[in-house]
């Protein structure tokens, strides 16, 4: 068993890839739920503004680095992660290992139109995977039981949630275990991203943590200020956090 890493009050599991992959299909088989929280930059930010966010991430199973950027900060803080987990690459991980074991799942989120063109798409890369059901993201939080009991009727032991924060995180904390799902992970715009409603960042834009900035571009109006404002607040955390952790200098005693 792994100790997790505190970073700015936070817990992350010091977790890779693979680690994260057999984690999620010990839950399915031991009949476990697993409720997977990630945090980036911007939700690290927006946890400080937001109790309830920063409540429903705290609470999640399994805590990882979605963002390059986190996993620069663990190193400089002392608190190092061994790699950047992200919500995407998990997500496709676990569908292509559902497909080969049989493991039903239910996507959760999106626009309905987002929804049904992520559905062709899935099928089409992972024919054999079982879709117990589906359903938009767009509903009233008067409806948020009879969703999760529709979801545990289904019978599906991974939930993914295609919406974004901070309602992916409160959906998981308030209904997760309603749902009866295995594994719960919100996955954020990655319905969009299977769609080809959005593009993701190249390879090598990943590689120098700058995904965030692909991102902007495409989307300058509503992205651009947005990720500028928190990833400068991100900087700001990690200078203040470092200062907080370096020893002050001591001068030796001088005999006289």
């Amino acid at each position: 068993m792994t100790h997790r890493q505190t970073l700015f009050g936070v817990e992350l599991d010091p977790l890779t890839m693979d680690e994260t992959v057999q984690r999620c299909l010990e839950a399915v088989r031991d009949g476990r739920q697993l409720e997977i929280g990630v945090v980036n930059a911007a939700k690290l930010v927006n946890m400080r503004r937001d109790q309830r966010l920063a409540d429903a991430v705290a609470g999640c199973d399994l805590v990882l680095a979605d963002g390059q950027a986190v996993v620069w900060a663990g190193r400089i803080l002392r608190a190092p992660l061994p790699e950047r987990v992200a919500g995407i690459d998990l997500f496709l991980r676990l569908l292509a290992e559902a497909e080969s074991t049989g493991i039903p799942v239910y996507f959760l989120g999106a626009k309905q139109e987002v929804l049904d063109q992520m559905l062709l798409k899935v099928a089409d890369r992972f024919p054999g995977l079982k879709v117990a059901g589906s359903r938009n993201g767009y509903f009233d939080d008067s409806e948020q039981e009879s969703i999760a009991d529709a979801i545990a009727r289904s019978g599906a032991h991974l939930l993914f949630l295609g919406m974004t924060s901070p309602k992916k995180e409160i959906f998981t904390a308030a209904h997760g275990a309603r749902t009866g799902a295995r594994v719960v992970h919100g996955v954020g715009g990655s319905f969009d991203i299977l769609a080809g409603v959005t593009k993701r960042a190249p390879k090598s834009w990943q590689r120098w943590g700058v995904e965030w900035l692909y991102r902007a571009l495409q989307e300058p109006r509503r992205l651009g200020r947005r990720y500028l404002t928190t990833n400068a607040s991100f900087l700001l955390m990690t200078a203040r956090e470092l200062v907080r952790l370096t020893p002050p200098a001591t001068s030796a005693n001088r005999s006289r």
